[in-house]
């Protein structure tokens, strides 16, 4: 049960990747305040974790009355990465932030909510980790070894939130033209991550 643990702890840790997504949600929630930024963070790892699980209980069912193939996922979460990576690269934010601004009080400043999208899904909950949880329970037999599985999820899941909690206070100690370095940097990073879904998804379509 522990080597079971072990193994599916390590596979969704690295197809999750908390420590890579954490920088990206500290560029994606700038302009929030701590507790907002807490709070979506939270909000993203229960969402992601939901939909994994729901992936892991009745994933293979469900692709398969909607005649849907994982390649799909892998496209479409691709070209939705791409969109954002773009925005960050080009800096498009900053405009944004600067139109948020004219229409609203300084008080009450609206912040874009990145919970959902694109933090749960498709950065946590994305075709690699979603393909992972459904391999990892369809070699489970039994209640309780599917039970370690969802455990290692779990455990995995902290570990996100934490990440993403800690990423902005660090990233935010190296200062403006720093962060935007880091920014446009991670944009680009994202940029070659959501091509290489959507690189994945079109070779499994044709091989």
């Amino acid at each position: 049960m522990g080597q079971l643990f072990f193994s599916a702890f390590i596979t969704l840790f690295v197809v999750i990747d908390p420590p890579g997504c954490a920088p990206i949600y500290a560029g994606l929630t700038a302009e929030a305040t701590q507790r907002q930024a807490m709070t979506m963070a939270f909000r993203a790892s229960v969402i992601a974790a939901l939909i994994l699980i729901g992936f892991a209980l009745f994933g293979a069912r469900l692709l398969a009355a909607m005649h849907i193939e994982l390649d799909s996922f892998r496209i479409a979460g691709g070209v939705m990465l791409f969109l954002i990576a773009l925005d960050m690269v080009l800096d498009r934010n900053t405009e944004k932030r600067t139109e948020r601004a004219e229409k609203v009080k300084a008080s009450r400043p609206v912040v874009k909510d990145v919970a959902v999208f694109p933090m749960a899904m498709p950065m946590l909950a994305g075709p690699g980790s979603i393909a992972s949880i459904m391999l990892l329970s369809a070699r489970a037999h039994g209640a309780s070894e599917m039970g370690i599985i969802l455990a290692a999820l779990a455990l995995v899941m902290v570990l996100a939130f934490a990440a993403m909690v800690a990423a902005r206070p660090i990233i935010r100690l190296l200062g403006e033209q720093i962060e935007a370095v880091v920014t446009r940097l991670l944009g680009v990073l994202l940029a070659a991550l959501a091509a290489q879904f959507v690189i994945d998804g079109i070779k499994g379509q044709l091989f």
